[in-house]
This record gives structure tokens, sequence and C-alpha cells, in this order.
């Protein structure tokens, strides 16, 4: 009888202990406590202990309990499947309303209900969703974005007519952006592959509040996946893999996650190798041989032709191919109950990168053999990050929690150039080592957390050096034999090396003015000191070859968020920007179409200064939203590139690699607008069906000279309609382009490319009356998914299905063709 009573108590305690649940943070595994738990009668009321457990024995099998805690999204479920879920219990910062989504992007965890400025964000189901090439399409895919390439291993994003410098990268809190970020088109987006990326958060217009430097038109915000504790002890492990037909393109992905208690590692890495890119038949624009490829140069791996070799196909683009791979280990090691470790390494490095829009130039627009490079490469464009990073929540009056971030990152680039008809091979090389360091803390100021005070500090340090040299190719039997000579070539950057340095500080305030309103407002201070020193004067003279600039600035923003009711929001922002001039602003050294880039050590910082309103409706339970953003941006100051004068009013001549050309230089010039709007919708049709859609429009002009500004995309949009049930998902995407004259372009620079529209008078002495413009287009897509099981799924996508030919919006080479990609992912 005693063994009898023993084991059924033993019965009641095993019981009584199962029906303890565990209240886990889904995004890190960590326990959560002071959760309070009831029903929907709040007859039983609970709070979670310190390790995150409950005892939730009091409620009936058939009872929704409800998990609420003010960081987190309410929870609800029924009792009996808590079983299922092994009595664990996972609170997320994201819920399924439109106004819940929780974002990072202020340094500070915030609900977008609370946040004044335009935002966009694509979680990891996103990102699986798009299945992109590339973060560069990737981005694409967000609304008021439109990405310009100069060749396929590319692509630069423009945010409300702002690119390149001018929008602020940053992966998991460090900037990415460094000394040598040019004006122009950008190629390094893309060394943060989208396979190995938990979101992307967006924020639009100036943001040099939080972010310092360069964010005038935006921040482009990429957060890398982190791995989970585990009290269980798990491996986890990931293969993906995608065959595409528009240029036979093959990426692998293998990550796996170690999940432990008191540690935790995630490894990811990717391999992609692309193919020749195809591009559309379909050519509804008119220009039957526009961006036809009809000669190319058969110089590349080691190669060697002396003259163009006729292509067999002109809608292959011959030289897009490339390869890339991508390294991401990642450490989450909790030191304390209220201290973690982050630990961050993440290497990218690529082959050679064809600059196929140099590759195709023509030294006569009428003969299309006449091309004027054999080799115009990148070479393998590296990128290594290690970052540490300390989480705290030590929950004081004057930090409840903070993070500092100490990151060096190191950064090569460089570029091979060769002419036909010549021998000499010019090489251009550059690297950057960065070390910064970031502090951001938060405290609220009320108990309820509706007044909240962040604040921090922002240092980095980037050294830059340049290297050039020529060789001259030995020929033996139409083959490469070594070199026969060396010769002097211009450095890209000072040669003698420059360095350029920021710090900053700021605070940011954030109250509820009640229940229907939120203030945003935030300062920040900010300078820089650059240091760039030139040797070698043999074929730019300099007045001063040591330049020393000290900058500051003061900005500041102003947010009002009003919710008159359930259905409603209004925003409205004030805000200012700077961009205070880098190494390549002052020192930069290049050729393009005939004008040469020579160095301007007088520039100075370009301000921006930004009103925006911001509109939202909902509809239907709040599971369906309209939307728009108008804004009018004022740039002061405003840097951009146009001739250099000799005294005599003429303009002035230099040599590059062999070649006399037109100086340019970077200069200061007085004031511009930008304004423009982005519509928007977003919401379920039912459980199964859900729609998107956006529609952007852009305009910038200069004040002083009255011509247009550069990097301004016509209007463009796109519509989505998807469809889910059970282990299925479809989808279809609509996209367009309209047309942009060529006297919208801006001809003086060159960003916008014009040059490379359909040619409409070849004998017309000005390039307005030459070119055509940009002609517009629209695509049509589908795609599809099926979850096979737990482990399995596979998805399909056909891109551009009548295959059209197109180019983006100052893009040097043609977008994909008709596009069919399968995808495989399994999860062990």
């Amino acid at each position: 009888m005693r063994y009898i009573i023993l084991g059924f108590l033993a019965l009641v305690s095993s019981i009584v202990y199962a029906q303890k649940v565990q209240v886990l943070d889904k995004n890190t595994g960590k326990s959560v406590n002071d959760v309070t738990i009831f029903n929907d009668d709040y007859t039983i009321s609970l709070t979670s202990d310190d390790t995150g457990f409950v005892n939730v024995s009091q409620f009936k099998e058939n009872e929704i309990i409800v998990f609420s805690h003010l960081s987190y999204a309410v929870k609800r479920i029924k009792k009996s499947q808590l079983k299922r879920q092994k009595f664990i219990v996972y609170l997320t910062k994201e819920s399924e309303q439109l106004d819940e989504i929780v974002l990072s992007l202020f340094k500070k965890d915030a609900k977008a209900k609370r946040i004044a400025e335009q935002v966009a964000v694509l979680s990891a189901k996103d990102i699986q969703k798009v299945s992109p090439q590339t973060s560069a399409d990737l981005l694409a895919t967000i609304p008021g974005i439109k990405v310009q390439k100069s060749q396929f291993g590319g692509g630069s994003p423009v945010i409300r007519g702002m690119e390149s410098n001018r929008v602020l990268l940053v992966v998991d809190g460090v900037r990415m952006n460094n000394a040598i970020y040019r004006k122009g088109h950008l190629q390094n987006s893309i060394t943060v592959t989208p396979n190995m990326l938990d979101k992307t958060e967006v924020v639009f217009g100036p943001s040099s509040v939080i972010y310092g430097s360069d964010a005038l038109g935006g921040v482009i915000h990429y957060y890398t996946k982190t791995p989970k504790l585990s009290e269980e002890g798990e491996v986890r492990s990931q293969l993906f893999s995608r065959f595409s037909t528009v240029n036979h393109e093959i990426t692998t992905n293998v990550s796996a996650e170690l999940r432990f208690s008191n540690w935790a590692s995630f490894t990811s890495i990717s391999y992609s190798d692309f193919g020749d890119l195809k591009a559309g038949k379909s050519r509804n624009h008119g220009f039957e041989d526009w961006g036809k490829v009809f000669y190319y140069s058969e110089n590349v791996n080691g190669n060697y032709a002396a003259n163009p070799t006729q292509n067999s196909d002109p809608n292959l683009l011959r030289n897009t191919g490339y390869n890339q791979t991508d390294v991401l280990q990642k450490f989450y090691i909790p030191l304390s109950k209220k201290t973690d470790l982050k630990v961050n390494l993440q290497y990218s490095t690529s082959s050679d990168i064809p600059r196929f829009d140099r590759l195709a130039e023509l030294t006569d627009i009428t003969d299309t053999s006449s091309l004027k490079f054999a080799e115009w490469n990148y070479g393998p464009q590296s990128r290594f990050l290690a970052s540490s990073q300390l989480l705290f929540n030590p929950n004081k009056n004057w930090i409840e929690n903070g993070a500092i971030t100490l990151a060096y990152q190191n950064i090569k680039e460089s570029r091979i150039q060769r002419k036909f008809n010549s021998l000499d091979r010019s090489y251009r090389e550059e690297a950057v080592d960065v070390f910064s360091i970031n502090g951001d803390f938060s405290v609220p100021l009320t108990q309820d957390k509706t007044r909240n005070l962040s604040y921090g500090f922002e240092f980095s340090y980037n050294d830059v050096t340049s290297n050039s040299y020529g060789k001259t190719l030995n020929i033996v039997n139409s083959e490469i034999n070594g070199f026969s000579n060396d010769f002097k070539v211009q450095s890209r950057y000072p040669d003698g090396g420059s360095s350029y340095m920021s710090s900053a500080a700021y605070l940011d305030y954030r109250q509820d003015l009640g229940r229907k309103s939120t203030l945003n407002s935030g300062i920040r201070f900010t300078k820089t000191h650059l240091e760039a020193n030139w040797i070698d004067q043999t074929f730019i003279q300099l007045p001063n070859t040591n330049l020393v600039a000290d900058n500051s600035a003061v900005t500041a923003t102003l947010g009002y968020v009003y919710r008159p009711n359930i259905n409603w929001q209004i925003t409205s922002v004030l805000s200012s920007g700077f961009r205070s001039p880098n190494i390549d602003d002052v020192g930069r050294v290049r050729e393009k179409s005939g004008n040469v880039t020579v160095p301007n050590i007088l520039v100075a910082p370009e301000f921006a200064y930004n009103a925006e309103i911001g509109i939202q409706k909902y509809f239907n339970d709040r599971k369906f939203k309209i939307g728009g953003n108008f804004y009018y941006t004022l740039l002061d100051n405003y840097i951009q590139r146009d001739f250099v004068f000799n005294a005599d009013g003429s303009k002035k001549q230099v040599e590059f690699d062999g070649e006399f050309g037109n100086a340019v230089s970077n200069q200061n010039k007085e004031t511009a607008y930008i304004w423009g709007y982005t519509l928007n919708y977003l919401g379920k049709l039912s459980n199964q069906w859900n729609t998107s859609g956006f529609i952007t429009y852009t305009k910038g002009r200069t004040y002083d000279t009255e011509e247009p500004m550069s990097s301004i995309p016509p209007l463009f949009g796109q519509f989505q309609i998807n469809y889910k049930k059970e282990k299925i998902e479809l989808g279809a995407d609509f996209r367009f382009n309209s047309k942009k004259d060529i006297a919208d372009f801006n001809i003086t620079e060159g960003i916008d490319n014009h040059d490379l529209t359909p040619v409409v008078n070849a004998n017309a002495t000005e390039d307005v009356d030459k070119f055509y413009g940009s002609p517009s287009w629209m695509t049509l897509g589908l795609n599809g998914t099926y979850t096979v099981n737990d482990t399995f799924s596979v998805q399909a996508r056909l891109d551009n299905i009548f295959d059209e030919h197109y180019l983006e919006f100052a893009s040097g080479v043609a977008a994909p063709g008709r596009n069919l990609s399968v995808a495989f992912t399994a999860n062990f």
C-alpha cells in the first residue's frame, strides 16, 4: 500500500510539473520573466518567474490562455495545445496586425505605430518568397526603392532620388559606408547575400540623427540570422539550392545552428555561380537593335583576342557572369541574466566582375564593332567584418538596456583596364580598414514606457590605401606570355594614403502625448576629420598635395504621429541631414566617356532639409490598409560633378591612360529640390488571399542651374496578389516603369547614363537631341511554393513571362529576360 501511495503521489507530481510552461523569446530563445498569464474571464492571473516558468494547472483543458508582456505581442493559445508545443510558449515582437510590426532601425525596438518616418520591412519569410539572386534584387522589391545596375554583379539602390554615398547601408548595426563610397553607382549592396538575412529594414528620408553622415535619402539595414538558445540542446541545419535559366545561375547555401542553454552558434556558407545573362527578345519599345550585343571582347580569364568578336546571339549579354562566396559565423553567449554577447564574423568575396557597360562602350556609336575596351573588370571584391556586441539590461534609472558594438572591417576592390589596339594593362587597387565603436542606450522615463529616451555615441576611423601600376602584355602566338614592360599609372585615390574619422553623439526622445498621438524628436552632433596625401604628380598637378579638412554639423528631427481613431494614422516629419565629403569626393581620379574626374580639395559638406506627411487608412478590422507618403527635400550646398575651366574660360584637359579628356570634379553648388510620393496598399482579402502594391513618383531639379537632378527615376510601381492554403502558396506580380524623357536626364554629371538610351539622331550635336531617354516597360511574373512536409519544400518562379527587353533607369545592362528559377529547401 505504501508503494501504491508513493507511486500515486509521484504521478500527481509529474502531472503538475508537466503543466509548468516556460515562456521564451522567439528571437533569442532566452526566458521571459514577468509575463502576465490569464484567461478571458480574468478569474486566473499568474506571472512567470525569473526563469520564465509558470504553472498553468489551474486552467481548464479547453480554456484559452493569454500571455501578455509589455515588450511583446499578445499570445493566445488553448491549454490543450501546450502539450504539442512541449509546454514551451514563444513570444515574438511581431504580430499579424499591421501596426504591431516592431522595428529595430532606430536602435531601439519600437512599434511601427509610434514612428513618424516612412519605413519598410522584409521578414525572413518575405525574403524566402522573393528568392532574389542578390541582395540588390531583394531591395528592388521594396516599395519606393529603385535599383540601378552597371553590370550584373552589382546593384545601386536609389531612395527618394538619392543614391550611392547619399544612402546609408548598415549590417547588424555596423555602417557599411566607408571613405571611398562614391557619388554615382555602387555595387556594395550585393556583398551581403540574401540567404543569410533574417530581415531587412528601410527608413526613408534623412536619418542623420540616429546614423550620422550619408543618410540623406535613407537607411537600409541588413540583419543577418542569429542563433537561439535552447535548454534541451539542439542541432539544426538547412540546405538551399536554386537554379535559374536566364543566366544558368546555381546557388547553394548550407547552414548549421547549434543551440544550447549557455551558448549558441550559427554557421552559413553560400556560393553562387552566375553565367552570362540573357536579355528579353520582345522589344515593345520599338528599338530593334537597342541593347543587343553584336560584338564582345574575349579577353577574359587570361585569354587574348586582338579584335572584338562577333556575337552569335545578340540577346546574350557576354561578359556579365561571375561567382561569389559568402560566409557567416555568429556566436550568441549569455554572460549573465542581464548581459549577452554576440560575436559576428562575415566574409564575402567574388571572382573578377566584368564591367559590362564599359566593355560595351563604343568609340563610334554608329559602328557596333568599335569597342573601346578589351578589358574592364572589377577585381575580386572582398568584404570582411568582425564585430562583437555586448547587450545588457541593467534596468537602472539612467539606462534600462543598451548595446556596445565594436567592429573591424576590411574592404578590398580593384579595377583592371586595357583598351583594344593596346597591350598596356592598368591596375588600380584599393583597400580600406575601418575601425568603429558604437554605444546605443535607452531608458523609459515612465513606468508605462510612454516616454522613452535613447542616446548614444559613434566613432569610426577609415584608413585608405591606393595602389596603381601598369603592365605591358607580351604576346606570343596570340597568347599572353607574361609582361614585357612596366609603366606608371595614375592612382584612383591619394597614393600617399588617406584617412577619414568621424565621431558623434545623439539624443532621441519619444513620448506618447496621449492614447492618440506620439511625438518623436532627436538631435545629433557629428564631427569629421579628413587627411589625404598625394605623392606622384606625373599626371595630375595639385596646388596642395597635403589636405587636412575638418567639418561638423548639428542635425535634428521632429516627428508627430496622430491616430484619431483605430482606423486612421497621420504622420508628419521635419528633419535635417548632412553628408561630409569623404576621400572619394575630394581625391578620386577616373575616366568615363571622355571626361576625367580630378581631385577637388575644397569640397564642403552638403545638407538636406526634409518635410513629409504620411496617411494610412485601415479597413476590415485592420487587416487591410492603404497609405501614402509625400515629401519635399531641399538640398543646400549640394555636391555635383561639373567641368573644370581654365582662366580663359576653356575646358581644362588632362591626361588619363594615354589619352586626354575634359577635366571634371566634384563641386559644391547652391540649392536643389527633390519631391515625390509613394502610394501603397497592403492587406488580406480573405484567409487565403492577400495583396499588396505601390506606386512611386520622384522629381528633382536644381534651383541655381535649373537642370534635372541625377538619379531621379521615372514613375514606377508593383502590384502583387497571393494565395495560400495548407501546403500550397501561389502568387503573381506585375511591375511597371514609365518613360523618362531625355530632357529630364542630368547630362552634365553623366550618372544617369543618358548615352546608353536609344539613339534617335546619331548626327545631332546636342545629347538631348541625339538620345531618346528611358523607354517605358512592364513585366508579369508568377511564383509558387509547395511544402512537402516540415523538412522539405520546393519553390518555383517564372519572371518576365512575356520576355520583355528593358533596362532599369540609368542602368548599363539589360534586365533579365524570361526566367524560370527552381529552388529546393531542406531543414534537418
